[in-house]
């Protein structure tokens, strides 16, 4: 069964760094697209980057230059490096599986997601 579950978030001061880790299991993880998303209450769900099974990524325009994204296919894992944070990146942070190699933007599974929260 596919599992996808992320660590790494906790609370952290504007301009501080974190990085999430989404460990997945149960499928062929090195064949699909995966991506992290974001959801807090004033913005709902936002995209925040993809990459796919090649390592093509994509970020979405409110974290570009701050985070970036990478995956260990011999681990199946995909990180989330975060830096420069401000409190507009306080949200539950989710991993999704792609459908496929390169379809991110279409995820087929999700994780249950790791709270950052950025506070002074």
């Amino acid at each position: 069964q596919v599992q996808l579950v992320e660590s790494g978030g906790g609370l952290v001061q504007p301009g501080g760094s974190l990085t999430l880790v989404c460990t997945a299991s149960g499928f062929a993880f090195s064949n699909h697209a995966m991506s992290w998303a974001r959801e807090a209450p004033g913005t709902g769900l936002e995209w925040v980057a993809g990459i796919s099974s090649d390592g093509r990524t994509w970020y979405g325009d409110p974290i570009k230059g701050r985070f970036t994204i990478s995956r260990d296919n011999a681990r199946n894992t995909v990180s989330l490096q975060m830096n420069s944070l401000n409190a507009g990146d306080t949200a539950v942070y989710q991993c999704a599986m792609g459908y496929d190699a390169s379809s991110w933007w279409q995820p087929s599974h999700w994780g249950q997601g790791t709270r950052v929260t950025v506070s002074s």
